[in-house]
């Protein structure tokens, strides 16, 4: 705070690194995160007017604050600022500010001068905020500018179509406080009438809301839902909407959402995203670290338990990197690294304690201000971490920081003596700014039920719980917070909570579990039994994989799930384990028969065991051929039809490596699995590689590849129309010269890149063959719109003929080396013996000088008339005409 007056004032807020103010416009841009920042002296108004007063009891200099506010607070700027950081800083600050205002001078002693003037500059910003309001939906704008509003000229806002739900959501509390303290109910009707519209597109059958909604047409931008960044305070509002103006719809719409929540996002002790529409389905991995708020509103709510898990969670997250990193992993590793000095665990700890009583959480609050003063304190102040695995930082210490953090962590450990006022008489707003709840009485112009709208009965008896619980709720259980945390007391840590060592298991001492990670087959009836009995519940998701999450209350006794857990841990390290192993790169099917002749090339995913293509420049080439039984997961019933060929399966039913050690068995010099999720695509899913079943697999020596769906199904085509299909596996694509390597070149191949203006030929043939030229894509059209470079190259490319209408074209879209994920990318190496030329253009780019040759040498003594090899080269044309029907 010192540093701040000292060094930083009246700038937004204080660089703690360079010791100076961050105004906006003379430093760098950061992007959105500066649209946080309007010239408004945001850390005075935000911490000078309650900070100072509501936690350090500093009456004169709290004054000293207000006037310094009033003085220098200028909100007139031509600035564009977002709405929502407008109105949880700065008019939250205005208005709490001026409830402690109030509240002094009723005292007598101080603030005897104070008429208003903090809920003057309050209404005045509350009537800059109003135009971005001027949209059909009634869903604010995300920015506005403060001199000029949105749709002005000069406003250089009102572009947006897009906000997220909780910058949308998160207006109630403050708009209604400032129609409540100054009788003009114009901002509660606006603030009311966004939350409406948000609850109205509701996904109806889920109950959840999305991350980002369309201002004008009310569509869901980004469909997946959480509790975390984008939505988090939108539910918090709802319920402190209800506990502030006493407004039943409120209530009723937080309980709606509540359950949706503890139905599908909640994971105990995670909190995971799922898709609106498919809630089963989860949206990603991860959890960001605003999410640590929601302990601390299901306390408010009453729900004491699931806030308990989370919390405990969080914890020992943090214990494991000093801070909670912005966003980790499932098995809790870094996903985000930086800690902006977020209040959300802070928040939630103080508001565990004042439900639990338990001296555990006064213990969390030491280790919060340990680690905040061991690796945040700097000279000037406290610095934002920049890493929390490296312990840099950055020169960055955020308004809330002060506003939230300092305040929980000083009303975690005050006591009740501490405080001359009544803490249980004000509610906290979202930035901490403190609200009375005597305004639910004053001035009610808004009626308070929504008759609009119905609400899903719902069973729940916690909703009996959902007023601010003041008193300690368990006092006759002292244990009852303890006996929660205990089972996630390690749940971060490599360790299991029952904490019996394998020597111990391996001589028998100690209970055996009855299921552990490396020996789960997810086709076994029995283990899908136990992991029921533990809890654990299995998923399949789209892509074909299974994800697992448990649930400690479905588990059949404690003991369960006490194993569940240890279960869920082998098998995130597991997990781990086989990320943290090398990743291959991608590999090539190649066929090379008729009338494919190499310029069909599909990614294939590696094996983990098995010949390794890398190391067999000359890959592994056959003709395939179908097992029986297709999933390959017993003894081959046609070795006769595997002997000496590539065996193709499909996928399931048993381990890849099962599948390679059986069709070796039966002959099989190599194999391919084929996806059997239907539709699936190299085109739109990452690279899969088939990883091993945890035992030696050296015994395994032929390459095995993984095709999805779409290319698998390419080659099963090809075999139905041709019977014959010949491919090759190697770690890259070949060019032809390669393939056909001692081998007679088939003419029409050749023919197609020759040197037309070397050849002794007749008019008569010239002239035939030119229109035939114009008619269709040349054979070196065909050849080149794989697009692949020469080995050696870089990155594949997707089509090499940007003529839309090219059958090869088409089809080698579809074919060609996949570039979605990240890991590929470059490492996608695959060839094309002739560069794509334009049609009727009879010069090639590039040719091999050998091959030039070779190709005249065929020319001279070719015997095939012409007609034969316009006959060939329609053949060849309508094969790919075929392709592209398929949609290949």
């Amino acid at each position: 705070f010192c540093s701040q007056q000292e060094h930083a004032y009246p700038a937004d807020e204080l660089m703690p690194l360079t010791c100076r103010g961050r105004v906006r416009g003379q430093e760098p841009s950061r992007g959105d995160v500066d649209d946080a920042l309007g010239k408004l002296v945001y850390t005075g108004t935000e911490h000078l007017l309650t900070v100072v007063f509501q936690v350090l009891n500093k009456t004169k200099e709290f004054e000293e604050a207000v006037k310094k506010v009033i003085k220098d607070v200028n909100l007139d700027n031509d600035i564009v600022v977002s709405v929502f950081e407008t109105n949880i800083r700065v008019l939250g600050g205005l208005l709490g500010g001026h409830s402690v205002a109030i509240m002094l001078k009723e005292k007598g002693e101080y603030m005897q001068w104070y008429n208003g003037e903090l809920l003057h500059m309050a209404k005045e910003l509350g009537y800059k905020l109003l135009p971005a309001f001027n949209t059909t939906s009634g869903l604010p704008y995300p920015r506005v500018n403060l001199k000029f509003g949105v749709r002005h000229p000069e406003a250089r806002t009102g572009t947006e179509t897009d906000t997220c739900t909780a910058c949308a959501g998160t207006l109630i509390l403050e708009f209604a406080a400032l129609s409540r303290f100054t009788g003009t109910s114009i901002f509660e009707e606006y603030a009311r009438k966004a939350l409406d519209f948000i609850w109205e597109k509701r996904q109806r059958s889920s109950n959840l809301v999305g991350v980002t909604i369309n201002i004008h047409t009310g569509d869901w931008v980004r469909k997946d839902s959480g509790v975390g960044a984008g939505i988090d305070s939108y539910y918090e509002y709802l319920l402190k909407a209800y506990v502030l103006l006493g407004d039943d719809s409120f209530l009723e719409r937080f309980n709606t959402h509540y359950d949706a929540i503890m139905r599908y996002i909640s994971q105990p002790p995670l909190l995971l995203d799922v898709h609106i529409h498919k809630p089963m389905l989860n949206a990603r991995t991860w959890m960001d670290s605003l999410l640590a708020f929601f302990p601390g509103l299901q306390v408010l709510k009453g729900d004491i338990r699931p806030a308990i898990e989370t919390h405990e969670m969080l914890y020992q997250v943090i214990k494991k990197h000093n801070f909670l990193p912005e966003a980790f992993t499932t098995d809790f590793r870094v996903h985000w690294a930086q800690h902006p000095l977020r209040p959300e665990f802070a928040e939630s700890t103080y508001f565990l304690y004042k439900a639990t009583g338990d001296p555990y959480y006064l213990e969390v609050g030491k280790t919060l201000i340990e680690n905040l003063n061991k690796y945040a304190r700097v000279p000037c102040g406290f610095a934002a971490m920049k890493d929390v695995r490296t312990g840099s930082h950055e020169d960055r210490m955020d308004s809330f920081f002060l506003a939230e953090m300092f305040k929980y962590l000083y009303l975690l450990f005050a006591d009740k003596d501490d405080m001359i006022f009544d803490i249980e008489d004000y509610i906290f707003t979202t930035e901490a700014h403190l609200l009375p709840l005597w305004l639910s009485t004053t001035n009610q112009t808004i009626s308070k039920k929504n008759t609009s709208t119905e609400y899903t009965e719902l069973d729940d008896s916690n909703f009996d719980w959902t007023c601010p619980n003041t008193q300690i709720l368990f006092p006759n259980d002292p244990m009852f917070a303890q006996s929660i945390r205990e089972p996630l007391k390690n749940v971060v840590d490599k360790s299991c909570p029952r904490g019996i060592s394998r020597a111990e298991e391996s001589l028998g001492s100690g209970p055996k579990p009855p299921l552990r990670a490396r020996d789960f087959m997810a086709s076994n009836p029995e283990h899908l039994e136990i992991l029921k009995k533990m809890g654990v519940s299995l998923i399949h998701l789209k892509d074909g994989r299974v994800q697992l999450v448990q649930h400690a209350v479905q588990a059949a006794s404690s003991l369960d799930a006490e194993d569940g857990l240890r279960f869920m841990q082998e098998m995130i390290e597991l997990s781990s384990q086989q990320q943290k192993e090398q990743q291959l790169p991608p590999r090539a099917v190649q066929i090379v028969s008729h009338p494919f002749f190499g310029r069909v090339v599909l990614t294939a995913g590696p094996a983990q065991f098995g010949m390794d293509l890398s190391k067999h420049k000359a890959g592994t080439r056959g003709f395939v051929a179908t097992i029986k039984p297709y999933n390959g997961c017993s003894e081959i019933t046609n070795p006769e039809a595997v002997k000496e060929k590539i065996a193709l399966m499909q996928r399931g039913q048993c381990m890849f490596a099962e599948k390679a050690r059986n069709i070796q068995k039966a002959g099989a010099i190599g194999g391919i699995v084929i996806d059997d999720n239907e539709g699936s695509s190299s085109d739109t899913a990452p690279l899969f590689q088939m990883a091993g079943d945890g035992k030696n697999t050296d015994d395994i020596t032929i390459p095995m590849l993984f095709l999805f769906n779409k290319e698998g199904n390419i080659i099963l085509d090809a075999i139905r129309e041709y019977e014959a299909v010949e491919v090759l596996l190697s770690d890259k694509a070949k060019d032809r010269a390669t393939i056909f390597k001692g081998k007679m070149i088939p003419n029409y191949i050749i023919d197609s890149n020759l040197e037309m203006e070397n050849m002794d030929q007749k008019s008569s043939e010239s002239d035939a063959h030119k229109p035939n030229s114009e008619e269709a894509p040349s054979d070196s059209q065909d050849a080149g719109a794989v697009g692949e470079e020469p080995e050696g190259g870089g990155e594949s490319s997707a089509v090499g003929d940007p003529d839309p209408l090219s059958p090869a074209s088409t089809a080698s879209a579809s074919v060609s080396m996949a570039e979605e994920d990240p890991h590929t990318s470059g490492s996608a190496e695959a060839s094309a013996p002739e560069p794509a030329c334009t049609p009727g253009d009879s010069q090639p780019q590039e040719q091999n000088t050998q091959t030039e040759a070779t190709s005249k040498a065929h020319w001279d003594s070719k015997v095939q008339p012409m007609e034969s090899i316009l006959a060939d080269w329609n053949e060849d044309i309508e094969a790919f005409e075929m392709m592209e029907k398929d949609e290949l």
